[in-house]
C-alpha cells in the first residue's frame, strides 16, 4: 500500500507593491515559514505560497510619480520583496504576482462564473471614495465631521459600477463562523468579525471605470471596467494552484491563511469567505491572524520617525538570529514591542552566551579530552537521568506548542533546556575530571561529553524550523546529517559515538 503524504497548503497575504518591505512583511513570512518547515518535518506534503499584489490606484499613482510605466514600477518592487525572502531563508514553493497571466486567467474565470450565476450585477453608486484606502467609505465614518487621516483624499462620486452580492451570504457567514471555532485564530478575532456582521453589510463594488483606473484586470463581461484590487488580490490563493487541476484538487482548500489583523475585517473574513462560498469552493480551514510590531505601544512606521530599520539586523546578525528574535518575542495574535535593545539582549543572552558558548566549549573539550572523537556513554548517574527526563518534557511541550501556534513558548522551553545542559556541565565539571588518573573519572568524563553531544544534537534538531542554518551547522559539527523528518530524530540516541567532531566554532559572534 502506498503511503500518501498528508497535504498542507499555507499562504501569506500577498504584499502590496506600493512601497518597500518592512518588519511586518518580514515577520509574516517568517511565521508562515516556521509553520511550513515544521509541517515538512512532520512528513506533510507542504505547498507554501507568497507573492505580490500589483494592481490598483495607489500603484498607478506611485508609478506616475516615479515617471515609469506601472509594470516597470511593480517589477522593481517585486525584486525588493523577493530579495527579502532570500535574506530570510523563506522556503516558499511558489511566488504569485497578480500581473502574471495565470493569475489574470483565474480572476477572469471567477468573475465570469459569478456573473453567469447572477452573483454580479450592474448598478449606480453614489458616495465617497478613499483614494488611499482604495475603497468606498460611509459618511458615518467621519470623526467630528472630518475624514480620518488614514483615508487620505476622499472624493464624492456618482458612477455606474458592478456589484457582488455580498449581503446575500451574511447569515451563512455568521453561521459558519459560529460552527467552526478554529476558523479564525485567535478566537477573539472571530468575535470581532461577528461584531462587524451584527449590522447589515452592503454588496461589494468590484469594479472601477477604466477612464478612472487603467491599472487592473478588465472584467471579462465588460471591458470598460477593471476589477477592484481587493477582489483581484484575494484570488491569488486560488490562482496559485488553479491553473493546474491536479494541484488544485490536491491542495485546496488552504489549511492556513497567515494574515495581519488589519486585513481580517472585512477583506479576508468577509469578502474572501463569501467569494469562495458563491463560487462553490471550500473556505480555508483557518485564518491565522497575527498582530503588529510596535515601538512604545505604537505601530512601527517610518512616517512616525522610527530611526532603526529592523531589516538591517538580518544582514548584521544573520537571518537565523532575526528569525529567532521575531519568533521568540511575538505571541501570535497579539502585538509585540520591538526595540534594538531587546534584540541585542536576546542575541547576546540566548544565542551567543547560552547556545553559542555551549556548542563552542563542547567542541573545545571534545578535541582536548577525546581527540576530537565523540565518546561513548558507558554509565549513567542522577545528573544524566535528569537530562534525559528534561529532554522528554521539553520535546513533548515544544511539539504541543508548535501544534497550537505557541512558537514563542516553544523557543522559551527550548532555551530552558539549553541552559539546563550548561548547568549539567557545571555539575559534572569535565575540565576537572580530565585531570584525574582514576579510570572511573575517565568514564564519567566520556559520559559527560557524550551526554552533552546528544543533548546539543537534539537542540539542533528542535531548532530546525526557526533557525535552519544554525540547525544544520550544529548537526554537521556533531557528526550528524541535517534533519529532514523529525520522528526518531527527536529521540535520545547514542548513535553518534565514534564520529569525529568539527572544529571549535563561534556560532553567534558577540556584537562589538
Amino acid at each position: 500500500m502506498t503511503n500518501v503524504m498528508k497535504k498542507f497548503y499555507i499562504t501569506t497575504a500577498i504584499d502590496y507593491a506600493n512601497g518597500s518591505p518592512h518588519l511586518g512583511h518580514a515577520y509574516e513570512k517568517v511565521l508562515a515559514d516556521v509553520i511550513a518547515r515544521y509541517r515538512r518535518l512532520q512528513g506533510d506534503d507542504v505547498h507554501f505560497i507568497t507573492g505580490l499584489d500589483e494592481h490598483g490606484m495607489k500603484v498607478q499613482q506611485s508609478a506616475n510619480r516615479n515617471g515609469v510605466a506601472p509594470q516597470r514600477y511593480v517589477d522593481r518592487i517585486a525584486l525588493e520583496f523577493r530579495d527579502l525572502l532570500n535574506r530570510l531563508l523563506i522556503s516558499n514553493d511558489d511566488y504569485i504576482r497578480t500581473t502574471e497571466g495565470r493569475h489574470k486567467e483565474v480572476v477572469r474565470e471567477i468573475l465570469q462564473l459569478l456573473y453567469d450565476k447572477g452573483e454580479i450585477y450592474k448598478g449606480e453608486y453614489r458616495g465617497f471614495y478613499s483614494v488611499r484606502a482604495e475603497q468606498f467609505v460611509l459618511e458615518k465614518e467621519k470623526v467630528e465631521g472630518v475624514w480620518p487621516a488614514l483615508y487620505g483624499e476622499v472624493l464624492e462620486l456618482t458612477e455606474e459600477n458592478y456589484f457582488f452580492r455580498l449581503s446575500k451570504y451574511q447569515d451563512w457567514l455568521i453561521d459558519h463562523i459560529k460552527a467552526h471555532e478554529d476558523f479564525i485564530f485567535p478566537y477573539f478575532r472571530a468575535k470581532q468579525v461577528l461584531q462587524f456582521l451584527k449590522e447589515p453589510i452592503n454588496d461589494l463594488c468590484i469594479s472601477r471605470p477604466r477612464e478612472r483606473l487603467e491599472w487592473g484586470i478588465p472584467l471579462p463581461f465588460d471591458e470598460a471596467y477593471v476589477n477592484y484590487v481587493w477582489f483581484d488580490a484575494l484570488i491569488n490563493y486560488v490562482s496559485a494552484v488553479r491553473t493546474d487541476t491536479t494541484a488544485f484538487n490536491r491542495y485546496w482548500p488552504a489549511d492556513y491563511h497567515v494574515i495581519g489583523k488589519d486585513i481580517l475585517v472585512p477583506p479576508h473574513a468577509v469578502y474572501w469567505s463569501i467569494i469562495l462560498k458563491a463560487c462553490g469552493f471550500e473556505t480555508p480551514r483557518c485564518f491565522l491572524v497575527h498582530g503588529f510590531w510596535t515601538t512604545s505601544g505604537k505601530k512601527m512606521s517610518k512616517t512616525e520617525g522610527d530611526t532603526v530599520d529592523p531589516l538591517d539586523l538580518i544582514d548584521q546578525f544573520g537571518p537565523d538570529a532575526f528569525r529567532y528574535f521575531v519568533t521568540r518575542e511575538m505571541n501570535v495574535g497579539q502585538d509585540s514591542d520591538f526595540t534594538l535593545e531587546l534584540f541585542l539582549m536576546r542575541y547576546t543572552s540566548d544565542l551567543a552566551n547560552d547556545l553559542g558558548n555551549l556548542l563552542s566549549r563542547l567542541l573545545n573539550m571534545g578535541h582536548r579530552y577525546c581527540d576530537g572523537v565523540i565518546p561513548e556513554v558507558t554509565t549513567v548517574g542522577a545528573p544524566e537521568a535528569e537530562v534525559h527526563d528534561a529532554w522528554e518534557r521539553t520535546r513533548e511541550a515544544v511539539l504541543s506548542d508548535f501544534e497550537s501556534f505557541g512558537f514563542n513558548t516553544a523557543m522559551e522551553k527550548t532555551f530552558t533546556f539549553v541552559r539546563g545542559i550548561n548547568r549539567y556541565a557545571e555539575i559534572r565539571a569535565p575540565w576537572r575530571l580530565s585531570k584525574s588518573k582514576d579510570p572511573d573519572d575517565r568514564r564519567w568524563l566520556e559520559t559527560t561529553l557524550g551526554t552533552m553531544v546528544e543533548a546539543v544534537r537534539l537542540i539542533g534538531v528542535l531548532l530546525a524550523p526557526v533557525m535552519p542554518t544554525s540547525s544544520e551547522r550544529i548537526l554537521r559539527l556533531l557528526g550528524s546529517e541535517p534533519v529532514h523528518r523529525w520522528g526518531e530524530t527527536l529521540r535520545w540516541s547514542t548513535s553518534l559515538a565514534g564520529r569525529p567532531l568539527g572544529e571549535k566554532t563561534i556560532l553567534f559572534p558577540k556584537p562589538r
